[in-house]
């Protein structure tokens, strides 16, 4: 069994979902690093960026290592499409430098000095930005201003402003259950899919049909309200539990057969 690194505390909870189910499946196959990029057409770095939670495998990496331990590659591949969009908003979240700070770096010529010229250029274009901001900033002020003027006494000011539509209570279901059995399979009536990949964080009427499925197996997803959170994934771990499952708390087609048996 291979003595892990520990994971980056500010890695993903999804992301880090797939990567502990990687390490898993590589001590359990008995693999070196080596072993298993001559499996897989990976370098041994790159298993080792992505096992060590450093980088997120390509999923073409994902389906050759379920294919090198003969493993089933539809979970493997929900775990991938989740920690995918987990890996894609945390890279989104870090952000260029902004403007100002990009033209107050210091500007320096061929020979390592800094370059009075180059300053002084980039000091007028940080002026002239700050400038145009200012400007507009004083015109949407007066066209406020304006606006204001000319607005009926009697109209509050509040009242003119159109109130933002309310959010949906997540305490006010927005689906009903409809259960009916259909070539012995059962059906809530929202939606037909057999084969979706669900997993926490997901939302929409397959997330509800499986909520209403959960219920009618006895089981609480919490309110049917068409979105994944914990509640319902301890749902769903606790029927693939009783179904002799791989227990995942994902949702996928052994999942469903499951469900609607």
């Amino acid at each position: 069994m291979s003595r892990w690194a520990v994971l980056p505390a500010e890695l993903d909870p999804r992301v880090r979902q797939l990567v502990v189910r990687l390490r898993r499946l590589k001590d359990h196959s008995g693999l070196s690093l080596r072993q298993l990029a001559a499996r897989t057409g990976y370098s041994p770095k790159s298993w080792e960026r992505y096992l060590g939670g450093r980088s997120l495998p390509p999923r073409e990496a994902v389906e050759a290592l379920a294919r090198a331990l003969d493993e089933d590659p539809t979970r493997l591949l929900a775990l991938h499409e989740v920690a995918t969009e987990a890996w894609g908003s945390r890279r989104a979240e870090t952000a260029m430098p902004t403007e100002p700070e990009i033209l107050s770096s210091e500007v320096t010529d061929a020979n390592g000095s800094r370059s009075p010229g180059r300053s002084l250029h980039v000091a007028l274009v940080a002026g002239a930005v700050a400038l145009v901001l200012a400007l507009s900033t004083a015109v949407l002020l007066v066209m406020r201003m304006s606006g204001e003027e000319h607005r009926p006494p009697s109209t509050p000011l509040a009242a003119t402003a159109p109130s933002a539509p309310a959010s949906p209570s997540r305490s006010a279901p927005p689906y009903t259950c409809r259960l009916e059995r259909i070539d012995g399979r059962w059906y809530a009536g929202i939606s037909p899919t057999r084969g979706a990949i669900l997993a926490n964080g997901h939302a929409g009427p397959d997330v509800a049909e499986a909520q209403c499925l959960l219920r009618r197996a006895g089981i609480s997803p919490g309110n049917i309200d068409g979105i994944f959170g914990p509640v319902t994934e301890d749902a769903v771990k606790r029927e693939q539990r009783r179904a002799g499952l791989v227990v995942d708390g994902i949702i996928g087609p052994h999942t469903w057969k499951a469900l609607r048996r």
